[in-house]
């Protein structure tokens, strides 16, 4: 009697993945999602394949901008995950990668009625074309040999700008955005590789920063007078 109750109480409680495999298998209407996945992949064309999965059947229903070489009715390989009828509505951004070892970068939504999770769209973005204009841009930021001292070593601008673009990497701002304090700091610094002993220096200095010589004389005094005290 006592395992008949239990059979019947696990019954009335069926796991997520076996309800789903109990399903009917007719093909649910997922059509409504159409337009959506449309709009989408003509936004994001030609860089995003955009899927629409039938999870009863484990059946591609509609592709656009297919790159991976899948057509609709092609097997989707997901509809015995486990993970996809626990309730999760996106999953994702996660990457994956092309059979030619290209960056895909992915998300996928649940596309769920009345009855469960019939359906799951996926969006597969394209990452190598960006990968590539990364690669490109770090390859002309970078220098590929250290500056040649003997030919700036007399060039008073090339110091200074030099002096001001490390402190601002370090500050991680721009020159328009540094507040007073900001100002002192890359100031203190200027004159602690005596940029302000030679000749011209302070309207060089002042144009840099976009103000007068006169706040940049009470700048550098006060950049002197911090300095002598220790304090930053």
């Amino acid at each position: 009697m006592k395992s008949q109750k239990k059979r019947v109480a696990k019954k009335s409680q069926p796991h997520p993945e076996r309800a789903l495999r109990g399903r009917s298998r007719t093909v649910p209407d997922l059509s409504r999602y159409f337009p959506a996945a449309e709009a989408i992949a003509e936004l994001l064309r030609p860089h995003a394949e955009v899927v629409i999965h039938d999870l009863t059947n484990d059946r591609i229903v509609a592709i656009w901008n297919a790159f991976s070489n899948r057509k609709k009715g092609d097997p989707s390989n997901l509809a015995n995950d486990e993970e996809l009828t626990l309730g999760k509505s996106v999953l994702g951004p996660y990457e994956k990668a092309t059979p030619n070892g290209d960056r895909i970068k992915s998300v996928s939504a649940a596309l769920a009625d009345d009855e469960g999770v019939p359906g799951l769209l996926c969006i597969n973005f394209d990452m190598s074309k960006f990968d590539e204009a990364i690669s490109l841009l770090k390859a002309f930021a970078s220098p590929l040999k250290g500056m040649p001292k003997v030919l700036f070593k007399n060039d008073l601008r090339e110091q200074v700008n030099l002096i001001i673009r490390e402190q601002l990497m370090r500050m991680n701002k721009r020159i328009t955005a540094l507040d007073r304090n900001d100002r002192v700091t890359v100031i203190r610094q200027l004159d602690l590789a005596h940029v302000f002993e030679t000749r011209n220096a302070v309207p060089l200095v002042a144009t840099a920063f976009g103000i007068s010589r006169a706040t940049l004389y009470n700048l550098l005094a006060e950049a002197r007078t911090s300095s002598a005290d220790g304090s930053d």
